[in-house]
């Protein structure tokens, strides 16, 4: 989080630079960054839940599910989170809200029919364990400081684009000229430095949460089975993009990523590897 805060300091930084001080970018940019997180905690739940088109049920909408959610809520020690259902044939889950007085749950169609009953505890457990070790907070508040960072860094090559920066007079361009060049580079740079910490801190907190999920079910093979089955029936979630991505249990889009390096989960065979160690 501290990286972020200097992240999008330096962005705002390096539009006065090259734009010659005239700007006020960094206030702009710390303000916009306090917004944005705000809007994130408060409502960032909200947004993701409707943005995969979940829908909210009650225990005789899916009694299974219901059960496995309040009997892991009462061994994890949390409140009973909202519980919803993607209209989705993929097999996946994630967990989202600011805190666990405020979580929801929300599984995929495809889950509840491909699943076994051992399976899919493990998968409610590992997003339970999101909410327990305060991960839904954290990586809400993550994907909007990218957002901003990106946002920032569109404005300004937009805004030179169309020419609407401020002059500076010969002398000073040559006198800040190397500090300019440096703002120019980090202003390239900081979108994708920004998602590199995105997908560090969210692949950390992966195996985090399988880990807890095994303390919690005490049953390794159920989570490690759930992941075998949906690295071999590997399906997109329609719904999903890349803003919300990274809160899903496994990678919910189409396509093969560039390396662990540019992925926001790690390699499913590595936590699987990691869950059979601990039978």
């Amino acid at each position: 989080m501290v990286l972020f805060v200097i992240l999008v300091i330096a962005v705002g930084w390096a539009v006065d630079q090259v734009e010659g001080g005239g700007t006020a970018a960094l206030p702009i940019a710390g303000t916009f960054a306090f917004g944005s997180a705000l809007v994130g905690y408060f409502a960032g739940d909200k947004m993701a839940l409707a943005a995969n088109r979940a829908t909210p049920i009650q225990k005789a909408d899916a009694p299974e599910l219901y059960r496995l959610v309040e009997n892991l809520s009462i061994t994890a020690g949390v409140p009973m989170p909202k519980v919803y259902i993607i209209p989705s044939p993929a097999i996946n889950a994630f967990a989202t809200g600011r805190d666990p007085q405020h979580a929801s749950i929300a599984v995929t169609q495809g889950a509840l029919e491909t699943l076994e009953r051992s399976e899919l505890e493990g998968v409610l457990a590992h997003e339970l364990s999101h909410v327990k070790n305060y991960d839904i907070r954290l990586m809400m508040i993550v994907a909007v400081f990218v957002g901003t960072i990106v946002l920032i860094g569109d404005w300004f090559f937009r805004s030179r684009l169309w020419g609407l920066h401020g002059g500076r007079s010969r002398e000073r361009q040559a006198g800040t000229a190397v500090f300019a060049l440096i703002g120019l580079v980090l202003l390239i740079l900081s979108p994708l430095i920004a998602q590199l910490i995105q997908f560090a801190v969210s692949r950390r907190r992966e195996f985090l949460a399988d880990a807890s999920a095994v303390l919690l079910t005490r049953y390794p093979d159920g989570l490690a089975n759930a992941l075998k089955k949906i690295h071999a029936h590997h399906q997109p979630v329609e719904t999903a993009n890349r803003a919300t991505a990274h809160l899903y249990i496994a990678n919910p889009l189409s396509g093969k990523t560039l390396g662990t390096l540019f992925s926001t989960h790690p390699p499913i065979e590595e936590r699987i590897n990691a869950l059979q160690q601990m039978a």
